[in-house]
C-alpha cells in the first residue's frame, strides 16, 4: 500500500496477542485490507495507523487516517447500514464471528474499529507466542 498508494502505514500489535483462530485472523486481515483500500481511494490521507489489541474478552482492531473524513450525512447513512459493498462485507464478516463495526469521522480523520469476541476454541491459542511479532 505504501508503494502503490503512497500511504505510510504504522502497525501496532499487542505483545500478548498470540495466535487467534484462522477464521478470526482472516476476518481481521480482510477488515484491515478493506479499510486501507478505502483510505487509498477516498480519504486523501498519506498515513494510516493499524492497531490490534486485546480488549476485555475480545480483540479490537482500529484503522485510522488523517484524510478528509466522511461527510456527516454520509457517515449517518453508513452508521445506519446504508453503505457500499465494502463496508457491508466488513460488517457481515464481523457479524459471522459475533463482532461489531464502528466508524467515526470528522473533517480531518476517520477511525474504523472492529471488536471481535474471542471464542473458546481460540482462547487457548492466546497463550502461544505470535511468530509474526
Amino acid at each position: 500500500m505504501a508503494g502503490r498508494g503512497g500511504v505510510a502505514i504504522t502497525l501496532e500489535i499487542a505483545e500478548n496477542l498470540g495466535r487467534l483462530s484462522r477464521d478470526m485472523e482472516l476476518v481481521i486481515f480482510r477488515f484491515v485490507q478493506e479499510c486501507l483500500t478505502n483510505i487509498h481511494h477516498h480519504s486523501g490521507s498519506t498515513t494510516a495507523r493499524v492497531r490490534v489489541l486485546l480488549e476485555g474478552s475480545g480483540v479490537r482492531v482500529e484503522v485510522t487516517d488523517q484524510g478528509k473524513g466522511i461527510p456527516p450525512e454520509r457517515l449517518i447513512e453508513i452508521q445506519i447500514g446504508g453503505s457500499g459493498v465494502g463496508i457491508r462485507g466488513m460488517r457481515e464478516r464481523l457479524r459471522h464471528l459475533g463482532g461489531t463495526l464502528n466508524i467515526e469521522s470528522n473533517s480531518s480523520d476517520t477511525r474504523d474499529a472492529a471488536t471481535i469476541p474471542i471464542q473458546q476454541q481460540s482462547a487457548a491459542s492466546m497463550t502461544k507466542p505470535n511468530p509474526l511479532n
